[in-house]
């Protein structure tokens, strides 16, 4: 998909520059923005389980798989219920892959339970069943990228890396691009803009990235963001703008009634449910369509989540 054409925003002075590229506060973008909004989150940050100590870097590797795509409060009964079964890499590592779809539940996306599967199986064979604290270590297991391992290393490990989520890619579009949304895939000039913004004290970077994070979660939301309340608003260039309005191409949405995804969901919903594998003809049932039940079923098991067995039976995936 082209991603709409932003204004590429001029380099970002290092903190020893204190008079080009200043904002209209007459401050580097970086230190006029990582104070402020610290300071909110050290008063706002919701109290999640993956923020707590107890959580270890293993809870927060299973929120971030978790947490991509979903909300919060959709995410809260499964990761506690998860944590509670496999609270360490190798717990998970022992069970087939199709036990980690069987608890994913509704969460959507299920691959992204395969890929933790597969990560807890790696993280058990070539660390001793411990995360691994550096970057490319956690960047070398499988299903995990550029986002996932930054966010780990950083929230896990205190460690200073740009952290870019949708939330944060928000933030950075209005407060320092001066634009209403982010391109609709990240970009080059976004990675860089995250790195030169970056605080030098590994301790203040990893804060900042997880401040800017819940500021885009809360404050400074795709509809209806309340700027009034918003730590920065004095320094965000979109609001001194006046807030144009987006001017690229339209947004993506999501859409799911009647789509694949929805008769994915169906067809998994009765493997989970299932002690034993499932006849096709009880599969038959839960979509009404032929051909694309059957096109989600292929896609299933093409995916790796649903194993076919001889005499037209299905199961969730033991290998």
């Amino acid at each position: 998909m082209t991603a709409p054409t932003t204004p590429t925003p001029a380099p970002v002075p290092t903190q020893t520059d204190d008079t080009a590229g200043l904002t209209p506060s007459g401050q580097p973008p970086g230190r006029a923005l990582h104070g402020p909004v610290i300071a909110w989150f050290d008063e706002h940050a919701r109290d999640l389980p993956w923020r707590r100590p107890e959580a270890g870097p293993w809870g927060v590797m299973v929120s971030e798989f978790m947490l991509q795509q979903t909300p919060v409060g959709r995410v809260l009964p499964v990761y506690e219920q998860w944590l509670a079964r496999w609270p360490r890499p190798a717990d998970l590592a022992k069970e087939p892959p199709g036990e980690s779809v069987r608890a994913w539940g509704r969460l959507g996306y299920p691959r992204r339970a395969l890929r933790l599967h597969g990560a807890a199986v790696a993280i058990t064979e070539r660390h001793g069943g411990d995360v691994p604290t550096a970057h490319a270590q956690l960047l070398a297991l499988p299903g995990i990228g550029e986002y996932t391992a930054a966010a780990v290393a950083s929230f896990a490990y205190g460690q200073r890396h740009p952290v870019l989520d949708t939330n944060v890619r928000r933030v950075l579009a209005r407060a320092v691009t001066g634009v209403q949304f982010p391109p609709n895939a990240t970009t080059a000039a976004e990675r860089r803009l995250a790195r030169e913004l970056l605080p030098e004290d590994e301790g203040t970077a990893s804060r900042w990235a997880a401040a800017s994070m819940e500021l885009g979660a809360l404050i400074c939301t795709a509809k209806n963001e309340t700027c009034h309340r918003c730590p920065i608003a004095a320094h965000c260039a979109w609001q001194l703008a006046g807030k144009p309005e987006h001017d690229g191409p339209p947004r993506r949405g999501q859409t799911y009634a009647g789509t694949d995804r929805q008769v994915r969901g169906r067809l998994l919903a009765v493997l989970r449910e299932a002690v034993n594998p499932v006849p096709q003809s009880v599969l038959d049932r839960v979509w009404e369509e032929p051909v694309q039940r059957a096109r989600a079923l292929d896609g299933l098991v093409s995916d790796g989540l649903v194993e076919p067995l001889p005499g037209g039976l299905y199961r969730l995936p033991l290998t």
